[in-house]
């Protein structure tokens, strides 16, 4: 059927079948030993700077102003429809902070602060009812209680409308502002309250390169000590979130396994009808997973979760290459693949017919390699380190499913083959997928049938499908958001799984969410920065961040307080939390402040000197200075970390731009920053990366298969029709993903690029053999009939193979995982269908057209 270079290595493999396994295994030896070439461990994503003012104005800070080292939790105690400020509720939480403070492992991690609620300022408060002096710091938590325990319910309301008035301008704890620790839809001056927070300050005591391990678990400790003392509690942190992440990733492939190991076998089973066959198979996938993990191990890459795609992608290849190289066998054996060749029998036979099938397979095999590792590779150029390692263990792994199934398996095949036919005398001549009479047959001849005598109506189907993609690919959501990776909870049906598959109760998503609607978030993704530079000394500056601050809606990223200000803290707010302190700061303040609103209205510059004096890390907080100039002042806003990292973005830049307008006039530069602001600029710069890549890719593979249709079959628009069915079935799966609200971000671009990486696979096999197949057929319809019976059936076995195996991921409590199977199950089938209907139809019209150019 094929001759030249492939039929030659095809023979050559034949042949020299045990030297080729001797071979392999040597070298799957050697590349595997770099697994125990040392543990390269774990890492994030990487970071990335884009050069834009955002990532410029995160480094000035960096450089000038101290970093919060700590690590940040939040606990929340609620009572829907009820009352967290009652004395029992508050006593229950200062006993609950004893407990953790005589707990060594949780002790451990706290910052001398520690931990502060709003049970901590009523306690304090009533440590110090009828003194004079107001408190500076809290008083053992022992004395909080005793002193709250002594009080009668009339006077602990008392002493909550006292500490709670708003008119009160009433510091109890230094910076401990009581609203900051009361939810959004509290009443100012109320003295009930259906939620309230608790801030868990904790020691980071990591090296850059590590977390910090000791806080994680003291805040899992504290979460379920909470449990105990609390209805309704829950902690929220970042060692909360990944014991939660990590036991769902569990708990899903937990579900996942047995389901996908059934599926996948059944699917190999009705396809191969052989257990021989499908353990070669699954041999010659250990051979690829071997040498990934050896790839890993020398060099050095460490493991991220973009990086669990790649096995997936391996094995999905490698049953697609199995598939290919045994149906091709078989249908040599049988006589189907080449009329004009009679092979021998015996082990001539095997041999005969595994370079017969090898060959006329292996030139679609090596494109597909070529391809589709360019396609995995052209990611090399992302700024992320991360996914430079995708790319280059993407294509690594391709190479080595092409030795596993381009070589070793038809060598081990022949051997394997040979043992059991001459010594056991079992036969191994058996039919191909899709070729023998049958459903699968009559159903791929049918599609063959429908495309070759409408080509035009399967095109317009196809367009009008692909139409609708594109046109739901524009409004597709592009933004990247930190829920959107949080652990859900199991669909109902799971609750019926047996004892050890059942999975746990996941309700990080619905805390977070409430969390991040209701209170102000402490931590780096519940803060964006608004960096001043300028003339920041002018009191326009001052009086501008009070208006933008007085000006945010709810509907903003921005949080409010419960009085319905925004959670802005700036120089403006720090001058009158320390004036409310500090009798003779506050006596400079009002010389200066003419229009009574405790802030200066002239002399700003001899104010902010007065607010480093009277407490410098308050000052330092919010302003910047050389020597005694000041260079920079900084606005710290709190915001809903359950919105996307570009929704955020956007709102602060709004609030900047806010900043500049009001002090119109005052050469001011208000530059939107912080981590949720720069991790959107980051975001959006990644997307456009990748979407470059793609890009890049296929023109890539059009060269490419243009060129080896040309050298090959002197066709050279072969290659572009081979092509097309890839960009359709992208179009299809970007238009799902609108449909099923999947977004398209750095995350789900990355995946989808299987769709072009297995897209190109099938496409490939099936364009080769239509051409291969028109050489010795008399008419187009006949090519396409072989084509479709032939490789269609191997499509068929290996689509319904890898989709199942992607498809049960679906099924997972992760989301990423869940995506994951989504989109990747999504591309296959789409694959598969507009290779098997389009492709043709293509074929059909560009031989009509050729043949009336030449009438």
């Amino acid at each position: 059927m094929n001759g030249g270079y492939s039929r030659r290595y095809a023979e050559w493999i034949a042949t020299h079948s045990r030297l080729v396994i001797v071979a392999v295994v040597l070298v799957t030896v050697l590349v595997g030993a770099g697994a125990g070439m040392g543990d390269a461990g774990e890492a994030g994503v990487g970071e990335f700077e884009v050069d834009s003012e955002e990532f410029d104005a995160a480094d000035f800070i960096d450089a000038n102003y101290a970093t919060d080292n700590t690590v940040a939790a939040q606990l929340v105690v609620r009572d829907e429809g009820g009352d967290v400020l009652t004395k029992d509720s508050l006593l229950a939480g200062l006993r609950l902070q004893e407990e953790l403070r005589d707990n060594p492992e949780v002790e451990s991690t706290l910052t001398e602060r520690g931990i502060v609620g709003i049970e901590n300022v009523v306690g304090t408060a009533a440590v110090y009812a009828g003194s004079d002096t107001p408190p500076t710091a809290q008083p053992p938590l022992e004395r909080q209680r005793e002193a709250l325990a002594a009080l009668s319910e009339s006077e602990v309301e008392a002493l909550l409308a006292r500490v709670l008035d708003p008119d009160g301008a009433q510091q109890l704890l230094g910076d401990a502002d009581p609203y900051a620790l009361l939810p959004q839809g509290y009443e100012p001056g109320s003295t009930t309250a259906t939620a309230r927070l608790t801030f868990i300050s904790q020691v980071d005591d990591s090296s850059e390169t590590s977390e910090p391990l000791a806080a994680y678990d003291a805040q899992i400790a504290i979460d379920g000590l909470a449990d105990e003392y609390f209805a309704d509690a829950f902690v929220f942190g970042q060692g909360v979130r990944d014991e939660a992440s990590s036991n769902a990733t569990a708990d899903s492939f937990a579900i996942i396994t047995p389901f996908a190991l059934v599926l996948i076998l059944f699917v190999l089973g009705v396809s191969y009808r052989d257990v021989v066959d499908i353990l070669l198979a699954v041999l010659g996938i250990v051979v690829v997973l071997v040498w990934l993990q050896g790839l890993m191990g020398w060099l050095a890459v460490p493991m991220n979760v973009i990086l669990i795609a790649v096995p997936f992608l391996l094995i999905g290849l490698s049953i697609d290459y199995a598939v290919h190289v045994v149906m091709r066998y078989r249908e040599a054996r049988q006589g189907t693949l080449d009329v004009e060749t009679d092979l021998s029998t015996g082990d001539g036979a095997i041999r005969g017919a595994m370079g017969l099938g090898l060959g006329s397979v292996v030139l679609a095999l090596a494109a597909a390699t070529f391809s589709t590792g360019v396609g995995f590779l052209s990611n090399v150029v992302s700024p992320l380190p991360a996914i430079q390692d995708f790319a280059v263990l993407s294509s690594g792994g391709i190479f080595a499913t092409f030795v596993a199934f381009g070589a070793f398996l038809p060598a081990l095949k022949i051997e394997v083959d040979g043992l059991l036919e001459g010594r056991f005398g079992r036969s191994r001549d058996k039919p191909a997928f899709g070729t023998s009479s049958g459903a699968v047959k009559r159903a791929l001849g049918g599609v063959s049938a429908v495309a070759t005598r409408a080509p035009v109506a399967v095109l317009v189907v196809a367009l009008l499908l692909t139409t609708g993609g594109v046109v739901g690919a524009t409004s597709i959501d592009t933004e990247f958001n930190q829920a959107d990776f949080l652990p859900q909870d199991a669909p109902d049906w799971a609750e019926y799984l047996p004892g050890p598959f059942e999975p746990g109760t996941y309700t990080i998503t619905d805390d977070f969410e409430y969390l991040s609607a209701n209170f102000q978030i402490r931590g780096e993704g519940g803060q964006s920065t608004v960096l001043i530079r300028g003339d920041v000394t002018s009191p326009a500056m001052l009086a501008a961040a009070d208006q933008a601050s007085n000006a945010v809606t709810e509907a903003s990223a921005i949080q409010r307080r419960p009085d319905g200000v925004g959670a802005v803290d700036g120089p403006q707010t720090a001058i009158r939390e320390v004036a409310a302190e500090n009798a003779t700061f506050a006596a400079i303040v009002q010389q200066y402040d003419t229009d009574g609103d405790s802030l200066p209205d002239e002399n700003v510059g001899a104010v902010y000197a007065a607010l480093f004096e009277a407490n410098e890390e308050a000052a330092a907080e919010v302003l910047s200075r050389d020597g005694e100039e000041i260079t920079s002042a900084r606005l710290q806003l709190s915001v809903r970390s359950s919105e996307s990292t570009q929704r955020i973005a956007t709102d602060t830049r709004a609030f900047a731009d806010a900043v500049e307008s009001n002090a119109a006039g005052v050469s001011l530069r208000a530059v939107a920053t912080g981590p949720p602001v720069t991790e959107g600029v980051l975001q959006d710069a990644l997307l456009e990366t990748l979407v470059e890549a793609f890009v890049v890719t296929l023109v890539v593979i059009l060269v490419f298969l243009t060129a080896l249709f040309w050298v090959r079959y002197r066709s050279p628009t072969q290659g572009v029709v081979v092509v097309i069915p890839v960009v359709i079935a992208l179009a299809w799966l970007l238009g799902a993903m609108a449909l099923l609200d999947i977004p398209f971000n750095s995350e789900t671009a990355v995946i989808t690029s299987l769709a072009i990486g297995l897209g190109v696979d099938y496409s490939i096999h099936a364009g080769e053999r239509f051409v291969a197949e028109r050489e010795q057929r008399e008419t187009v319809e006949e090519a396409l009939q072989a084509t479709a019976t032939g490789t269609g059936g191997a499509l068929l076995a290996s689509a319904a193979t890898t989709a199942s195996g992607f498809g049960v991921l679906a099924l997972s409590l992760s989301p990423p995982l869940r995506r994951f199977g989504t989109v990747t199950g999504g591309a296959i089938i789409f694959a598969f269908v507009s290779v098997v209907t389009v492709l043709p139809a293509l074929f059909v019209l560009r031989e009509r057209l050729v043949d009336r150019l030449q009438s």
